[in-house]
């Protein structure tokens, strides 16, 4: 019900939309020139469909046919936003053993970590930090077999040509096997967990194409495809529901219980080829199959009421899928954000309007759920699926900046569920409001870690994203909606700061700042999160003014006294103690992230904009680029455009590094354990918006391209950054 709310409100306003906007760009035409394609087997190049709560990856084929050729590439993932699964807890580790006092502000502060000492504790700490994982559902895939009926080899399969089709969401894929051809069109459902796919072939009838369904165990790990297929007792498939069209798998995990139906089209046979292992045998040359992924049996995975007419008591066909994905997807890409750079002279500008395409369509299957995503989103596991609220600006403050703040709003509402947690996390360690955690689970489980439990920008994060939403709609509904926990949050960043009566201001110490090669113990006043801290609270001040409230004496004596940004030499300091921040290498490695000082957030009283253009320099020159991650560079162009440094806007967003690879499928890779990276599609995302837009208070038009004749850069319905 809940999601069926959110797709019809998305579809609504989408519609009431259409009006604000001057037709100028030619949409369809931006978005198809885009459409990535593949020509051959390659590991990186795979592609997803999906709707935000879940998503399917497929091969060159258009199913998963050869998951073990992309494992160590961009994995075959089938992964969703209820699918979760914990090992037992044999042991019976308690999450209190996880905990150890740490004294930053002359109390005792528990933080939940990992410990080096072997023991119960650390053992505790691994069970807690790898238990919930999220799930890989299963693999769907052509059985395809020559005339000995042994399965084809993936160097066998000749002239292959696929192309995802972002206009409708729909993956075309063809490919040849003993001059025989093969077409496969795969779609999702825009409402529930369903991919259907339709297959086209001389070699149904002939018996040497069939679709096959294997399910793996997890693994856990900590960064993988969540396969593991060497342990086939340790969970059970059973087919409790086969009819002449339609069978229903169950899955039982230890204490973790899903189902897979599929519909089909024309006579079939399903068996068991081995444990966990079916293959269902069409007949005909023309075929189709109904995928439905569901957490409980006898879930109606979709609306009882559609566009296109299905019934209530059926899954949706084939045809019907493809129909709602395709409109889906082009009221997705007529209403919104758009930028074209068609008609810029630039040589690089094509290669930056296909990142920009390609990263609204991967977060918006990707990064556009019910709780905030994981790094990798619903392609495979790292961090063992969990979520970084760290990240969770990344992954989607371009949602309203590209006027689709409802797709921010949908993990929104996990932050209440997540609010006794949170408030239980202050009062742990002595803070009044509620303390937001790092590495979490559906459930606002926090999670051991020696790093992320010591980080604080995650913070602020709530209030920013909110007032973002607010600024889409500015009404008294979304003041209702988020000003509880927008004031709570606001509460701990209060209480968090210590005030220092000799010097008469506020310090931010006793954590471990976004460059996190800084330690909590001896960090005090890092530029990016001073920063944060200044333009949040103001944000809350607002907030309560908007509330009917006057606003809190203590955070306006906060925001007055709050300690500028610390330098030394014409240059910002990692932090106010670390007085070697570029000549000790271990402080320009990592997030340059006093440049997010001045480039997410706005001018203040804390920093010089010519002293940030000195740093700007500085870092542009000497930074050890080869040790950052995928959102510094938007990062950087933003601080860059801010700086009037359009020039340096471009180049950072375009910059020949590894961690800004932007790979066929628009993906950003960044290394071996992560070859997908979505904070860096957001984060290009967002810098995109801020430079054509601009923020508040500027006055110029795509202030973040150089106006030398070679950035012609087209935009609408885009929103100003603050």
């Amino acid at each position: 019900m809940i999601r069926r709310s959110i797709y019809c409100f998305f579809l609504v306003f989408l519609s009431a939309c259409s009006a604000n906007f001057v037709d100028k760009i030619d949409r369809y035409a931006l978005v198809s020139r885009n459409n990535p394609t593949v020509t051959q087997i390659d590991k990186l190049s795979s592609l997803s469909v999906g709707n935000g709560m879940f998503a399917y990856t497929v091969d060159a084929t258009g199913l998963q046919t050869f998951p073990e050729l992309y494992s160590a590439g961009v994995p075959l993932g089938a992964q969703s936003q209820w699918g979760w699964h914990k090992f037992n807890n044999t042991e019976n580790f308690r999450f209190d053993e996880t905990l150890e006092n740490y004294n930053f502000r002359g109390w005792d502060e528990p933080y939940t970590v990992q410990f080096n000492a072997p023991g119960r504790q650390r053992d505790a700490a691994n069970w807690f930090r790898a238990n919930p994982h999220r799930l890989h559902l299963g693999m769907i895939g052509l059985e395809l077999i020559d005339d000995s009926g042994n399965k084809i080899n993936a160097d066998e399969l000749k002239n292959i040509r696929q192309e995802l089709k972002l206009w409708d969401g729909l993956i075309e894929s063809q490919f040849e096997l003993n001059g025989t051809r093969v077409d496969v069109q795969t779609v999702c459902h825009p409402q529930s967990d369903i991919v259907a796919a339709h297959i086209r072939s001389e070699l149904i009838k002939k018996g040497k194409l069939k679709i096959n369904f294997r399910f793996p165990y997890p693994t856990g790990n900590h960064a993988d495809d969540a396969c593991d297929w060497k342990s086939p007792e340790k969970h059970s498939t059973m087919i409790i529901n086969d009819t002449q069209q339609s069978v229903t798998f169950e899955r039982r995990l230890d204490n973790t219980t899903y189902y897979l139906t599929v519909n089909w089209t024309g006579k079939a046979d399903i068996e068991e080829k081995e444990k966990h292992y079916y293959v269902l045998s069409p007949t005909g040359d023309d075929f189709s199959i109904v995928c439905s992924f569901t957490e409980n049996f006898q879930t109606i995975p979709r609306p009882k009421t559609s566009s296109v007419g299905y019934s209530s008591d059926a899954l949706p066909s084939f045809a019907e899928t493809r129909k709602e994905s395709s409109s889906y997807w082009q009221k997705f890409w007529k209403y919104g954000g758009a930028v074209d750079f068609s008609d810029c002279k630039a040589p690089e500008a094509a290669e930056l309007e296909r990142r920009v395409v390609l990263s609204q369509y991967i977060m918006a299957i990707q990064s556009a759920g019910s709780i905030p995503p994981q790094e990798t989103g619903l392609t495979y596991n790292s961090w063992f699926g969990k979520p970084h609220l760290e990240m969770h600006w990344w992954h989607a403050a371009h949602f309203p900046l590209w006027n689709r703040a409802e797709l921010l709003e949908r993990s929104m509402v996990w932050y209440q569920t997540a609010y006794p947690v949170a408030r239980a996390i202050a009062e742990r360690q002595g803070f009044e409001g509620i303390r937001w955690m790092k590495m979490t689970d559906p459930s606002a489980l926090e999670a051991p870690s020696g790093t992320g439990s010591f980080l604080i920008w995650q913070q602020p994060h709530y209030i920013y994203m909110a007032e973002l939403i607010y600024r889409n709609n500015p009404s008294q509904e979304i003041i209702d909606r988020y000003k509880f926990l927008v004031e709570e949050t606001a509460k701990f960043m209060a209480s968090f700061v210590t005030y220092e009566a000799e010097a008469d201001r506020y310090v931010l110490k006793g954590a471990i700042p976004a460059q996190e090669t800084l330690r909590a113990s001896e960090t005090v006043n890092p530029p990016f999160e001073l920063s944060q801290w200044h333009f949040v609270l103001g944000i809350a001040q607002k907030w309560r003014e908007r509330s009917g409230q006057r606003r809190e004496p203590k955070w306006d004596d906060i925001i007055d006294k709050l300690s500028p940004l610390a330098e030394k030499d014409g240059l910002y300091l990692a932090a106010e103690t670390a007085l070697d921040s570029y000549t000790n290498i271990r402080y320009y490695t990592d997030h340059p992230a006093v440049l997010g000082a001045l480039g997410i957030f706005p001018e203040s009283r804390l920093k010089n904009p010519e002293i940030m253009r000195n740093t700007l320099n500085w870092i542009w020159d000497n930074w050890n680029w080869d040790r950052t991650w995928g959102w510094d560079y938007p990062m950087t162009a933003m601080s860059a455009a801010r700086l009037g440094e359009p020039e340096k806007a471009i180049a950072a967003l375009l910059g020949d590094k590894r961690t800004n690879t932007y790979l066929a499928n628009g993906h950003n890779y960044q290394d071996a354990r992560l070859r997908i990276y979505l904070p860096g599609n957001g984060g290009l995302l967002t810098a995109v918006a801020m430079m054509c837009a601009g923020w508040d208070g500027c006055t110029v038009d795509t202030p973040g391209f150089p106006k030398d004749g070679n950035w012609n850069v087209k935009w609408e319905g885009l929103v100003k950054m603050p």
